[in-house]
């Protein structure tokens, strides 16, 4: 099963601010709450993410690498596991306020369990991606 899901938010914050954060990894996977721990190793950055669901017993490490960047407005990201595989695109356009951000996800689980879960987080965990956004 595949989730899908967009949204997008208006920020009070400078789209060069948007950019210096969706634009970096780290900070990224930082803003997602299942990702427990991340590494980087040149142009790719390992989440070891943990699932609360029955059937995962152990941390998932997902490669997730920057697949198409269009400073200082796009950035998509791919991330592959053996139990789920993600992709992200993050578009920043001004606003008079600040920014305007829309996020698009997919996540193809290949894991029973995987799909529901995000299914059932993927708006809590943009909402996570909003707030650390404006404290930027």
């Amino acid at each position: 099963m595949t989730v899908r899901v967009e949204r997008t938010f208006e920020l009070a914050v400078p789209p060069e601010d948007v950019w210096a954060f969706i634009s970096d990894p780290e900070k990224r996977a930082d803003a997602i709450s299942v990702v427990d721990s991340y590494t980087t190793t040149g142009d790719t950055t390992t989440w070891h993410v943990e699932l609360p669901i029955p059937v995962v017993r152990r941390t998932i490490d997902v490669e997730t690498r920057d697949v198409d960047v269009r400073p200082p407005t796009f950035v998509k990201f791919i991330g592959k596991s053996g139990m789920f595989d993600v992709t992200g695109e993050h578009e920043i356009e001004p606003a008079d306020a600040g920014s305007t951000l829309t996020n698009r996800f997919v996540v193809d689980g290949s894991v029973p369990g995987v799909e529901q879960f995000f299914k059932r987080n993927l708006d809590d965990e943009l909402d996570r991606l909003q707030r650390k956004l404006a404290d930027a």
